[in-house]
């Protein structure tokens, strides 16, 4: 049996600390600014997150794109070269059309290499709950799970991945094409925050508002606790579009007062989901119920 390698893509905002902890490397998608593509670096080394954001900040326009065709060609190359299988988790599929670029490139390589293979699944979660899949699947491995056993746990259980998130100010969303003019008008003036899943399709949906900046964090956090009723694995993610630290800080907290847990990861929202959401959006992550909402 070949080993297995997890392969994620830049959407998935894992730190370089646990890429490294669980042997996880990464496909990179691309910033586009004043028509220059950068690599989307999970470790800010073309630019860092405060350069990002201050540049939307400023009302600079970054757009993303999806995977190359010739990134995934040479990194499943050399990846089966080395003598891996390969397992692909990727954004999901109504975010970008990475899985399927990874797929189109994942049958060609079988052909050159028929003595591999490379799967691409899609985990209907993005930013950090594609991380935690892809770390769960690295988890599942490392205790001698087959390939096929990795994917069938993971088809199982992916919607089990809860995503609530808010922004600060609909601004970044309108100018993404998320709301219109209008409605972040309106919101803006009367402080109105919208709470965001991700649902079953991986689809980023809004499901409520909120009014208030420190209640719409209460607000996710309080979310998430319901959401993690009654699981065993009590990990949390907090992704950030550069707030203020006082902010990270009362998100922490509150999720250790209301979680009950102190295995928390925080880190930037990343340069692929933070140049739609924009500064100020916080998200929190959790293995959980059965996420069943389709927005």
């Amino acid at each position: 049996m070949r080993p297995i390698k997890i392969l994620t893509d830049s959407c998935a905002d894992l730190p370089k600390a646990l890429r490294e902890k669980y042997s996880i490397d990464y496909v990179k998608m691309n910033t586009v600014h004043n028509e220059k593509e950068t690599p989307a670096s999970l470790d800010w080394e073309y630019y860092s997150a405060k350069e990002l954001y201050d540049l939307i900040r400023n009302g600079e326009r970054v757009t993303t794109t999806q995977v190359p065709a010739t990134e995934f060609t040479e990194k499943f190359t050399q990846l089966v070269e080395a003598g891996f299988d390969v397992l692909y988790i990727s954004c999901p599929g109504v975010l970008s059309g990475s899985v399927n670029t990874g797929l189109m490139v994942s049958k060609e390589i079988m052909t050159k290499y028929p003595e591999a293979r490379v799967v691409c699944l899609d985990p209907k979660a993005p930013c950090m709950g594609e991380g935690m899949i892809a770390i769960k699947a690295a988890e599942l491995v490392a205790e001698g799970k087959n390939l096929d056993e990795v994917i069938a746990y993971l088809e199982e259980n992916k919607l089990r991945m809860n995503q609530f998130a808010t922004v600060n100010t609909l601004d970044y969303l309108k100018r993404a094409g998320r709301v219109k003019a209008s409605s972040a008008f309106f919101g803006n003036l009367f402080g109105v925050k919208p709470i965001i899943i991700s649902d079953i399709n991986g689809q980023n949906t809004a499901i409520k508002k909120v009014k208030g900046r420190l209640a719409s964090m209460d607000e996710i956090v309080n979310l998430l606790a319901e959401a993690m009723e009654g699981e065993k694995d009590r990990r949390v993610f907090i992704g950030h579009a550069d707030c203020a630290q006082e902010e990270v800080d009362y998100l922490v907290n509150k999720v250790k007062e209301v979680i009950k847990t102190d295995d928390i990861t925080v880190d930037f929202i990343g340069p692929i989901i933070g140049a739609s959401i924009g500064p100020g959006a916080v998200v929190v992550y959790g293995w959980g119920k059965k996420v069943e909402l389709e927005g």
